[in-house]
């Protein structure tokens, strides 16, 4: 079709360079206004045509997919809760083949699922092989202070921030709902990790402390322990010191320097201390592993610290 119209366009061009240069009332040359015309014309042409050939308008092409997204009406929270999945390379529900289950905190395709699932597959890869074949379970963001914080005692952050308080509520949607949902929908094995940054940090280290059999690996990135003027460092952890499974704990954190509290308090320091806490129980079960990555600050140390904790965790 493109092919047509320059054709058809050089043979009016050609006849109209025998067109007598006579002037028109401006003194332009007749046959100008006339190049100028089809020149227009056959500009609008191509521009119309290339949008019709466009490659999204293309019979062959499709879209690229890298998951399912799946849906849970939740009795805990009482609403419906997207997940996103990540299903490895061969998964097939009707082999006996069986996957670990990654469990992503902000796990919305426009913040962590998208960049933790392709770590989760390129470590997978067989040529690789530092990461065993896994699910990621991306959990949507809904309200993250509803959903991560526990109750706190500053009344200044419970009047700036008036729905928090409920992380009850959510640890118990992903024991009572969450982990029975995808044990019975996909194939999995025992092996469960958590993943948390920022105050999903926080609630993956209030499990670890108050639920610690949920998971077996945490992945605890730049956890805000400031929340409640830090009381969660002071909670007991006799339950993480009984504790008899074979438990993984990766605690990153960056340059990230004081909080937002009227009590300073210092995110590296903070973390220091939780691995401190940790180790200190001496429980040979746990194996606990502190990362200071000075070169990442609050937003940007998510992608670093999940792939530290991969080649940490699983050398």
């Amino acid at each position: 079709m493109l092919l047509v119209l320059i054709t058809a366009g050089n043979v009016c061009l050609r006849r109209m360079m025998k067109i007598t240069k006579t002037k028109n009332d401006y003194g332009f040359p007749l046959s100008m206004k006339i190049l100028l015309l089809v020149a227009v014309v056959m500009i609008n042409a191509t521009i119309a045509l290339a949008q019709k050939r466009s490659p999204l308008d293309n019979e062959k092409s499709k879209p690229f997919v890298m998951g399912v997204v799946d849906e849970i009406q939740s009795r805990e929270l009482g609403e419906k809760r997207i997940l996103n999945i990540y299903l490895p390379q061969g998964y097939n529900k009707n082999d006996t083949t069986k996957y670990a289950v990654i469990y992503l905190l902000d796990g919305s395709a426009d913040e962590d699922f998208i960049h933790v699932s392709g770590i989760v597959q390129f470590y997978s890869f067989p040529w690789i092989n530092r990461l065993p074949k896994s699910i990621v379970v991306g959990i949507a963001t809904v309200d993250r202070k509803r959903d991560f914080t526990f109750p706190t005692s500053i009344q200044k952050d419970r009047k700036r921030y008036p729905t928090t308080g409920h992380s009850e509520k959510f640890i118990g949607f992903i024991e009572k709902e969450l982990q029975p949902y995808i044990e019975k929908r996909y194939k999995t094995t025992r092996s469960k990790t958590i993943i948390g940054q920022s105050l999903g940090g926080l609630l993956a280290t209030e499990i670890l402390f108050k639920r610690p059999e949920l998971f077996n690996t945490y992945i605890i990135v730049s956890p805000s322990l400031w929340w409640d003027n830090g009381s969660l460092l002071n909670t007991s952890s006799e339950l993480l010191k009984s504790a008899q499974q074979r438990t993984h704990i990766y605690i990153g954190v960056g340059k990230e320097g004081l909080t937002p509290t009227e009590i300073p308090r210092v995110m590296e320091v903070d973390a220091n201390l939780l691995a401190e806490k940790i180790e200190v129980l001496k429980n040979p079960d746990i194996k606990v592993v502190f990362d200071y990555l000075p070169k990442e600050d609050h937003a940007t140390i998510s992608h670093q610290a999940i792939l530290n904790a991969f080649n940490m965790l699983y050398p």
